[in-house]
């Protein structure tokens, strides 16, 4: 038997987990390559921000975080495009704009986790269906039990569960870490807008007598 006959004789539930497997590796690819493309040495950033911000130069420190990916770029650029403000709209602005970023990391991780959960359900449903098609066949050879006969409902059985788990089990694993990186991601901007909020609220920021080209800017 080659790998195909060994899967059809799972029987129709291994189409659901197939597709089961199919989404939870398109997310995992999509959420991995996107969350490692955010990823920057935050330190640096925010040092740059501040040499900016202490020159005056609020242009150039919102050209930074243009510059720069990621959801701490983002977060910061709200910030400074409110300096000079009174300092609970800036930070209402940097909890709103965090939120939004939190949003956009976590997309595809409710899915990846129902896949994770749903996969091994539908083999432990294959194996349930197997076993009741392998007493159906005892049943019906009046209790003469054959082994060629009941080798349907124990493969049915068997590749369901093993195939369930396969998927679900990578698909758990991916998701936890996924979860861990919006985890370090959501760290990095709690600590950055905190240093942002002390940053805009010193004097020597405040006299540095930086404007915003709002002309450039658009904002």
């Amino acid at each position: 038997m080659n790998i195909f006959d060994i899967l059809v004789s799972g029987g129709w539930l291994m189409i659901p987990i197939a597709i089961c497997s199919f989404i939870g590796a398109g997310i995992i690819a999509e959420r991995w390559l996107t969350l490692r493309k955010a990823r920057v040495n935050t330190g640096t950033l925010m040092n740059r921000v501040r040499q900016a911000l202490h020159g005056g130069e609020i242009g150039r420190a919102i050209d930074i975080c243009d510059e720069t990916p990621g959801p701490v770029a983002r977060l910061l650029k709200e910030g400074v495009l409110r300096a000079g403000a009174d300092r609970s709209l800036i930070r209402e602005t940097v909890e709103s704009a965090g939120k939004a970023e939190l949003y956009k990391m976590e997309r595809g991780l409710g899915a990846l986790a129902t896949v994770a959960g749903i996969a091994p359900l539908l083999g432990f449903l294959g194996t349930v269906t197997g076993m009741i098609r392998a007493f159906m066949e005892i049943q019906g050879l009046g209790g003469q039990v054959n082994a060629t006969v009941l080798a349907g409902g124990i493969w049915e059985a068997l590749m369901t569960t093993a195939a369930g788990l396969s998927v679900g089990i990578p698909a758990l694993i991916f998701y936890n870490w996924l979860v861990g990186q919006v985890e370090h991601f959501v760290f990095e901007m709690e600590r950055s807008s905190m240093e942002l909020l002390d940053l805009l609220g010193d004097d020597a920021v405040r006299n540095s007598g930086g404007t915003l080209p709002e002309a450039e800017h658009g904002h």
